[in-house]
């Protein structure tokens, strides 16, 4: 009879990925991405277990806003009285492409302590230089599709 493995923190290994956003949608690019954070490409994935990889996405400013969505209004609340805010998209795209990307990304995935977890290992950068060359990131194939 088979046993039934759990991944243990220790046994995970943790690759980096480069996508480069230029040109692809913001809701594609999000949900492949969130995909590779959670873990759920690998044989291993499990619900309760941070198993994901790193992932670096460059030129957030040349990321693709489809339909009519730039005069779409994004709204969220910083947690303080009177704290509601809304900007949008076209808006946001320009003054701050790293915060579109990041609430796109943030929103498909679980909004738990784990979720903070998973959310940790995605870094957002406008421009295509970044810190991290000495993880020695692959680039990872986001359909435009």
């Amino acid at each position: 009879m088979n046993r039934t493995t759990t991944v243990k923190e220790g046994s995970v290994t943790r690759k980096w990925y480069l996508v480069d956003a230029s040109g692809i949608p913001v809701g594609r690019l999000a949900s492949q991405v969130a995909q590779v954070l959670r873990g759920k490409h690998k044989p291993t994935f499990a619900y309760n277990a941070d198993c994901g990889d790193f992932v670096v996405i460059i030129n957030a400013e040349k990321v693709a806003l489809t339909g009519n969505k730039k005069d779409e209004v994004i709204h969220w609340h910083t947690g303080w009285p009177d704290g509601l805010r809304n900007v949008e998209r076209g808006k946001l795209l320009q003054e701050d492409p790293e915060k579109l990307v990041s609430k796109a990304i943030w929103g498909m995935v679980p909004k738990t302590k784990l979720g903070h977890k998973i959310f940790a290992k995605l870094k957002v950068y406008r421009g295509s230089e970044h810190p991290h060359a000495a993880q020695n990131p692959e680039p990872l194939k986001v359909t435009k599709d």
